[in-house]
């Protein structure tokens, strides 16, 4: 990269104030000495706003994150997307070539991959992932890859899903690893959870929470006074926002 220019980068999201993103990559630009470099949340009600950010051209863009609810969304104004993020039907990282191409790629799923494998048990066997968004395909897509058998747990009926309301003693027992991919819980809301049977959670489980923000949901406080194992988002973000920062840089 030239370190002559400015070069702007920033997060595509909606609701996006409380993010980690604007402040972790400021602190790295700060650290770094890259004093030309900034970030901006850009907040949307509507994805179909994105192509008018790219018009700000006073500055070059190098790179964007893409948080809940656009990784499906963004695809369709991309002129590339990588193999990986292809596969899952998720993005979030795009890099903005020196041509203004914008490629898309999935960092998720090497965040989540690497913060969980460091927790998990042998008994961990079985999954239940809480969502069926962006966040959610990625952590799929993570666990095929550790061979980890899941399944989906939606509001809505369909076949390779669980209804919240099919959650029995049985299948919480037999899904000792539990993921919330859902916004629930997040800061200001932080009474909400999933609505699962939390009394049948035992030290055997593992609670993994997308969330950070609060740093302990009440999905996880629930799981740590059961004995569970739990782990929140954080780790997993910072992962993802470092291998931002070397595709933006490669």
């Amino acid at each position: 990269m030239k370190m002559n220019n400015r070069f702007k980068f920033g997060l595509i999201g909606k609701n996006i104030s409380y993010s980690f993103s604007k402040k972790y990559f400021t602190e790295k630009f700060q650290k770094l000495g890259l004093n030309t470099f900034r970030y901006h949340n850009y907040d949307l009600p509507e994805i179909d706003e994105f192509p008018f950010i790219l018009y700000q051209r006073e500055e070059h863009f190098k790179g964007f994150n893409v948080t809940i609810p656009y990784k499906e969304s963004i695809i369709k104004y991309l002129d590339e997307v990588e193999e990986e993020a292809q596969k899952i039907g998720a993005v979030n990282t795009i890099k903005v070539t020196s041509e203004n191409k914008l490629i898309g790629y999935n960092t998720d799923v090497y965040g989540f991959q690497k913060s969980i494998a460091s927790i998990l048990i042998k008994h961990h066997k079985k999954a239940l992932i809480l969502g069926t968004g962006g966040a959610s395909k990625a952590v799929s897509y993570a666990l095929n890859k550790l061979k980890i058998e899941h399944k989906f747990v939606s509001r809505k009926d369909s076949e390779n899903n669980f209804l919240y309301s099919d959650l029995n003693e049985k299948i919480i027992q037999t899904y000792t690893i539990i993921i919330n991919c859902t916004p629930l819980g997040t800061h200001p809301n932080i009474e909400d959870s999933p609505n699962i049977p939390y009394q049948y959670i035992t030290n055997k489980h593992l609670l993994f929470d997308l969330i950070y923000n609060p740093t302990e949901t009440k999905f996880l406080k629930e799981g740590k006074k059961r004995g569970a194992i739990t782990k929140n988002g954080y780790e997993m973000l910072e992962l993802q926002a470092e291998k931002s920062w070397e595709i933006w840089n490669s």
